[in-house]
């Protein structure tokens, strides 16, 4: 449930009598700093190439991490752009080359 429909839903709860004033206020903060203090994984800054979700340089994976859409799809869209107007081929070249890959759990340490 998005936060304009939990707000909604608090909305209608304290019309019908169920929540007073303060409660409505209280609840509504509540939900609203839960919100503010919620990671976003939806920022394009944080698009990194996917090493499990991966066909060849690992950028539909990626796409589809961060934007909450199957990957499968970001691959069928990016094929159609490649039949249809040619430049899809150019758009997931680049993204190749300037998107850098997830890092890994481990990382090497020169000691």
């Amino acid at each position: 449930m998005s936060i304009a429909e939990e707000i909604q839903r608090l909305h209608d709860l304290h019309k019908a009598g169920a929540l007073t004033e303060d409660e409505f206020a209280e609840a509504k903060m509540r939900l609203l700093s839960q919100e503010a203090h919620r990671p976003r994984e939806d920022n394009v800054g944080s698009l990194r190439r996917s090493r499990s979700d991966r066909w060849l340089g690992g950028v539909c994976g990626g796409l589809g991490r961060i934007s909450g859409i199957e990957s499968w799809i970001w691959r069928v869209l990016l094929v159609l752009l490649v039949l249809t107007f040619g430049f899809g081929l150019a758009i997931y070249i680049l993204l190749w080359i300037f998107v850098p890959e997830e890092e890994t759990d481990w990382t090497y340490k020169n000691e």
